[in-house]
């Protein structure tokens, strides 16, 4: 408004005629100079160059940051790294918040010292959209924008240095627009190999002690106002003893949040978030029952190995209840941490409880419960589900259970009691009976060829706390596939080694049958798949029965219609005398042994069915 009375007062005084007068020319120059005393100086760097901003990496626009939780993600393809190794740092929109962001600027810092100058120096895979930086004295330190263009996604390369801190953290500034930005958000912390230290699982003293809680967790409000990760899925903490439970709530400005943590367990019950599926290098949570009382703590693990329990203040509001076997605890943190994940990244959460002694926390009882997808931690509430079990291991369940439970005891069963069945059926020039036996074993042996190379991909090698599960299944690989082998280099049957051949090939099935019976025995009850009990060993339990009953109805059968004087060692004679009388008794065991295999088989099924719904559900 002052201006454009200038505007009005100046020519009003000048005027606007053809040719300018003295005077004229007097009243623009002091129109000139008002305007230009009334111009705020402003520091705009839309092309990016904003080596000023280094160290406190705050923009130069004049305006307050902002307070409200980034809508951004700063997020790295791997969490440890070595001298010279190169990690790729992603800057990108969060999938809640539908936006962009035009401006940026990161920087790597050693996360001890926040404050010190910029560690490694970083490599461009986009020049278009952004440049490097020398912050310091080394070129290319930080990376910023290279054009005001509205951007969802931006990656770099970060070179790590020849002599490293142990633990780098990256530090991000985003720019949405010239009045709205975030400052010198904190990312995702890197770990460098081989130098983090001991061990250590004895909890330290705290400098507060947690108060008691008077009442039990509740899952009210799940979904709506706190998010919640639930075993068994939907149980409630305040009334079920064996509901593990999991729930964090976030403050009005995301600034920090709270953590309700429940479960039976002798020992401890803990949680951890994770960038994947894998243990290692994970931000730990530990509720740790010590005497008479419960001591929370924070820890990292930076690999399949103990936590390593923070030194520093991080959590605060601790309180504890012990109640009936079941521990819970509540603590709060803030969203931002310095050596801590930041809650305004996504991570998988992983919920898991074991015994301790003395303050002294053993490996946990049970495979964690994993959730099934990322959650940011300071985000809007979910009621989120997880699995105790690794998709890799369900499917090698499934699979395993698909070739003997089913597919190799039908192909056992069809060769044992259905060679009479269709004497004059051929299929590819073979009888009916071998082409069904010898197709399943063959299926059967591809789908245990695959499912044994599953667990050794997720363990990524030898499991040595299974048991005698993994031997004992290396040799029913073993046997899968010796025993086609020996199938393709049989003797004809004229041969005199023909009975040689009959008694290795029953042996070496038999054999096998037995072993991958022990084995899927052994497999709900393995901690990777840990199935229902005692209904898993009952089911099982009762294929087997079923599997004994079908053949002693058959070959009771059998042996009520067997001439037994006429019975001889060749095959093809065999066959022809039953073929003759299953004609004289007018297809009565036709009739019966297609109504049994029929019978067979749906038997079969339904006990398949219902293992895979309880993998499924697992």
């Amino acid at each position: 408004m002052l201006l454009l009375l200038l505007l009005l007062f100046s020519f009003q005084c000048c005027g606007l005629g053809k040719y300018l007068s003295p005077s004229a020319m007097l009243c623009s120059y002091f129109l000139l100079a008002v305007l230009t005393g009334c111009v705020d100086p402003v520091s705009g760097y839309s092309n990016g160059k904003v080596s000023v901003a280094c160290g406190g990496m705050i923009p130069q626009h004049g305006y307050e940051p902002s307070l409200d939780p980034s809508p951004y993600n700063l997020s790295v393809d791997t969490s440890t790294f070595s001298p010279g190794d190169r990690i790729i740092v992603s800057l990108q929109v969060a999938s809640s918040n539908p936006t962009f962001f035009m401006g940026f600027l990161i920087e790597a810092h050693d996360a001890r010292k926040l404050n010190s100058p910029a560690v490694g120096f970083f490599t461009l895979t986009d020049p278009h959209e952004s440049q490097l930086l020398q912050c310091g004295h080394i070129q290319g330190s930080a990376v910023s924008h290279r054009r005001s263009s509205r951007k969802t996604h931006i990656q770099v390369m970060w070179h790590a240095p020849k002599n490293p801190p142990p633990r780098v953290q990256f530090l991000v500034t985003v720019v949405q627009q010239y009045e709205m930005y975030w400052v010198r958000t904190a990312g995702p912390v890197v770990f460098l190999r081989g130098v983090t230290a001991a061990p250590s699982t004895a909890v330290p003293p705290q400098t507060t002690t947690p108060t008691a809680l008077s009442t039990p967790f509740t899952s009210v409000g799940c979904g709506h106002n706190k998010s919640c990760l639930r075993d068994p899925v939907s149980c409630q903490p305040e009334s079920d003893p064996y509901c593990f439970f999991l729930s964090f709530t976030t403050d009005g400005l995301g600034r920090s949040v709270m953590f309700e943590l429940s479960g039976p367990a002798e020992g401890y019950v803990s949680f951890a978030l994770s960038l994947d599926q894998w243990m290692g290098n994970d931000d730990v949570y530990l509720c740790v029952k010590n005497g008479d009382g419960v001591s929370i703590n924070a820890a990292y693990v930076s690999g399949r190995t103990p936590p390593e329990l923070a030194t520093e203040e991080t959590l605060w509001g601790r309180a504890w209840r012990l109640a009936d076997g079941v521990i819970q605890c509540r603590f709060h943190r803030n969203s931002f941490q310095p050596h801590r994940f930041n809650f305004n990244q996504s991570y998988f959460l992983f919920l898991a409880h074991g015994s301790s002694h003395q303050g002294v926390i053993h490996r946990h009882d049970r495979q964690p419960l994993i959730s099934s997808s990322q959650k940011v931690i300071a985000g809007h509430p979910e009621d989120l589900c997880g699995s105790r079990s690794p998709l890799l291991i369900k499917f090698h369940g499934v699979l395993m259970l698909t070739a003997w439970m089913w597919t190799t005891s039908t192909a056992i069963f069809i060769a044992r009691h259905y060679k009479q069945l269709w004497p004059d059926t051929t299929l590819l020039g073979q009888r009916l009976w071998f082409q069904l036996h010898r197709t399943m074993m063959v299926l059967a042996a591809v789908i245990t060829v695959l499912a044994f190379t599953l667990p050794f991909i997720y363990m990524r090698g030898w499991s040595n706390r299974s048991g005698s599960h993994p031997y004992i299944g290396c040799a029913v690989m073993a046997l899968s596939v010796i025993q086609p082998i020996m199938a393709i280099l049989r003797p004809a049957p004229e041969s005199p080694r023909r009975i040689i051949f009959k008694w290795i090939h029953f042996g070496g099935g038999t054999v096998a049958q037995i072993l991958a019976a022990v084995c899927v025995f052994q497999g709900p009850s393995q901690q990777a798949l840990l199935l229902p009990s005692p209904w898993s060993p009952a089911v099982l339990t009762g294929w087997m029965l079923w599997i004994v009953l079908a053949d002693l109805l058959l070959l009771i059968h059998s042996c009520k219609f067997r001439d037994r004087g006429t019975t001889g060692n060749n095959e093809d004679k065999e066959s022809i005398l039953f073929a003759q009388l299953e004609k004289q008794q007018h297809g009565e065991i036709s009739k019966v042994k297609k109504m049994m295999l029929l019978v067979f088989l749906t038997g079969n099924t339904g006990f398949l069915a219902a293992f895979i719904n309880a993998i499924a559900s697992s």
